[in-house]
């Protein structure tokens, strides 16, 4: 794993940003464990997906269309379309349109989603400077692993108050993977992190609408913002993360700043990224699966109800009781129990306008009863279905599909991606080329073969 240079200075909060740049950028590529390069590639692949499944939603369109308003250059790709916009525009774009479906990556300590803020940042900036995938796939994995250690020192206290803790840390990491390909000195990337901290932003309230994808998008932006204008010398605080006024004590009223350098180079948050099975919230998964297999055994005629016993995030992030948009079924538990239970799915093609209509879909979630126990992991569930003659069946998830202690496999992921991008690219063999090209990253000479332009 090579031997890391840097001064430890753990624990000294008046320094975490300083060390945090320093760890950065020196951690080389050949110091990356292989095991972190090919889940940073399953990552990107996952990110790359999500993507381009949702490349044609009504709200990507909004955003081309003001694209082409505003008279945006063409200069990188947007993923799953042909046109072309200009690089903070294309990083918006992508990173908006990752989030789309709620179907990408999760880190489960902190319920934030790594890829979003990160890949497009860097897939663009390669595409705009003829980088290598080596070179592209170190910024990613070093700057996802920059937002998952500031993750993990204002959650929850941070998520809690109502912040969206994908984009208010991410813009760290884009930050600092933009920095990276920019070949920012430490001066400037420490500005870079000064810009992008007082960009931070991302407000729970906005979830169940277009707004909430668009936060890892700006948070894209923003980031590589930052680092475009601190390469020209922008100035901004150097303790943005540390100061008495800087993110930490501004946005997390309790925080533990140690966590940001701790064993840098040692433990990887990237390697307990996870993959969703399902296109909603990872705290519904243990539900999802439940209703999956509890309809297996049950006919819904004979059901009296469906008791779902589980962590209390799941009624806090998704109580709605009547959604009214397919968007907004993905933070209702009752709708999504009710519709994995139908149809023994909860992909994107179950989350439809139509279905938060359908009759059967509607009496089936007033049956759906919800018990929050401070007890229950956000991996797990205690569900029991009760019969009309008083019988009742009882099934436990102690590890949903897709976390840790169950994740996705390789072809599952594959499977997924040619699913999503199934109906968005031209043909097979352009989905079998980015497949290769992402797997075999370290070794693809020129970013601009992922675009074909």
């Amino acid at each position: 794993m090579g031997n890391f240079s840097i001064t430890s200075i753990m624990g000294d909060e008046e320094l975490v940003t300083k060390e945090l740049v320093s760890n950065c950028l020196t951690t080389s590529f050949d110091q990356i464990p292989d095991e972190v390069k090919t889940h940073g590639k399953l990552s990107l692949l996952n990110w790359l997906g999500v993507t381009i499944g949702a490349a044609n939603d009504r709200s990507i369109d909004m955003l081309v269309d003001l694209s082409k308003e505003l008279q945006s250059a063409e200069q990188v790709s947007l993923y799953g379309r042909d046109e072309k916009v200009d690089l903070l525009m294309g990083v918006l774009i992508n990173g908006t349109a990752s989030h789309i479906f709620d179907y990408d990556d999760t880190h489960l300590d902190t319920i934030h989603h790594p890829s979003g803020p990160i890949a497009p940042v860097v897939l663009a900036l390669g595409e705009h400077l003829n980088l290598s995938g080596e070179e592209i796939l170190h910024a990613f994995i070093v700057g996802c692993e920059a937002e998952l250690r500031i993750a993990n020192a204002v959650y929850p206290s941070h998520y809690q108050l109502g912040w969206h803790i994908t984009s208010t840390t991410g813009v760290f990491g884009a930050a600092i993977a933009a920095g990276l390909l920019l070949e920012l000195d430490e001066e400037r990337m420490s500005w870079s992190l000064g810009i992008a901290g007082t960009q931070s932003s991302g407000l729970r309230e906005v979830f169940g609408t277009m707004t909430k994808p668009f936060h890892p998008g700006k948070a894209a932006q923003n980031g590589l913002l930052a680092a475009l204008l601190a390469k020209r010398g922008f100035t901004s605080s150097e303790q943005i993360l540390e100061a008495k006024r800087g993110f930490a004590n501004v946005l997390a009223p309790e925080h533990d700043l140690s966590k940001v350098n701790s064993n840098w180079g040692f433990e990887w948050e990237l390697a307990k990224n996870s993959f969703k099975p399902y296109a909603c919230g990872i705290v519904l998964h243990p539900s999802i699966d439940a209703c999956i297999h509890l309809k297996q055994e049950v006919d819904e005629k004979d059901l009296e109800y469906i008791e779902l016993k589980v962590n209390p995030y799941v009624l806090e992030l998704t109580g709605k009781q009547n959604p009214k948009t397919g968007l907004e079924g993905k933070f209702s538990i009752y709708f999504t129990g009710a519709v994995s239970f139908l149809t023994g799915d909860a992909s994107e093609k179950q989350y439809t306008d139509e279905n938060v209509k359908d009759p059967a879909i509607v009496e089936l979630q007033s049956k759906i009863r919800v018990v929050v126990d401070e007890m229950m992991k956000e991996e797990e569930v205690l569900a029991k279905a009760v019969l009309h003659d008083g019988t009742s069946i009882v099934y436990e998830v102690k590890h949903a599909k897709g976390s840790l202690g169950n994740p996705m496999t390789l072809e599952d992921i594959i499977h997924k991606f040619k699913g999503l991008a199934s109906d968005v690219l031209s043909n097979e063999t352009e989905s079998d080329r980015l497949i290769h090209n992402i797997l075999n990253l370290e070794r693809v000479e020129s970013v601009k073969e992922l675009t074909g332009r």
